[in-house]
């Protein structure tokens, strides 16, 4: 029964993106975007991102959250949308234009100083463009990223991520994690979304509530004195990207694990409260 949900997802997903491509980016960004809008809120996710709102920033009224998750919902199908457009996001000199990177010197020292680094960052904007761009600067880079539950559309979404976004692929997991310390090792920087659920982390105050969170880039520190590099992207009303590479931060090489950890959630909280909408709320994130 699940396969059978899975392959009728499948063939819905081929349809719009077949569509879209014949649509272009443009247009298929509105019709993405106002489909996700209306049939978003029929998912259970929906109560899950109501629920969330709830937990990290109490002081919203329903209608405040009503707002946020309604453009979550838009975002996310742009999103959608914009990965039958991805190839030319990576190779077309017009597309390019479309994201902006800021203080791109931080990245230029990184590779001249030849030194492996994490990034790190959470489900933002199209979170996608991040590790692209990291890659197309000419980052050496290696992405954690988490299959898609999906068997038909996961295969599919590999090759986009593999041929387009970043070469190197890991799933994330313990097995993940050993691939990465090797790769490490081999002067690989690591890029990692810090904002989802892992079973193999730890409970950390996240909007001053416990949630399971990946400590790697707190045991990379730990163990190599590695530099910590937050990155961000956010969306303008124009559907141009602007993403900002941030100072790597300072730790103490005798800060815990758990200390690290905490930090790290507290930058990324600073990230999900400058734009609310534009981060994916439907991630069970206090489970």
């Amino acid at each position: 029964m699940v396969k059978l949900k899975y392959f009728f997802q499948f063939i819905i997903i081929i349809f719009f993106f077949s569509l879209f491509k014949l649509l272009g980016l443009k247009i298929s960004r509105i019709v993405s975007g106002f489909i996700f809008s209306i049939i978003g809120p029929i998912f259970r996710s929906n109560k899950i991102a109501d629920q969330n709102l709830k937990i990290a920033i109490p002081n919203l009224n329903q209608i405040k959250r009503k707002f946020i998750i309604k453009n979550m919902w838009i975002n996310y199908g742009k999103i959608f949308s914009e990965y039958m457009f991805i190839k030319k996001f990576r190779s077309s000199e017009k597309f390019s234009k479309k994201v902006e990177i800021k203080n791109l010197e931080i990245i230029n020292d990184i590779i001249n100083q030849n030194e492996p680094v994490i990034f790190i960052s959470g489900h933002f904007s199209n979170f996608e463009l991040m590790a692209m761009q990291l890659e197309k600067i000419g980052v050496d880079l290696a992405v954690i990223y988490r299959p898609l539950n999906n068997i038909f559309l996961n295969p599919i979404m590999e090759k986009i991520r593999k041929k387009y976004i970043c070469k190197i692929q890991i799933k994330k997991g313990i097995s993940g994690t050993k691939k990465l310390l090797k790769l490490y090792k081999d002067n690989k920087s690591i890029a990692l979304m810090i904002d989802q659920r892992v079973s193999e982390g730890i409970k950390i105050k996240l909007f001053n509530n416990d949630a399971f969170t990946t400590t790697i880039p707190a045991q990379f520190f730990r163990k190599f004195s590695t530099k910590i590099v937050p990155i961000y992207i956010e969306r303008m009303p124009n559907d141009v990207f602007v993403m900002k590479i941030i100072q790597p931060i300072k730790f103490n090489k005798n800060d815990s694990i758990e200390f690290i950890t905490l930090k790290l959630n507290e930058v990324l909280e600073k990230m999900i409260l400058k734009n609310p909408d534009q981060w994916i709320w439907t991630h069970n994130r206090w489970k």
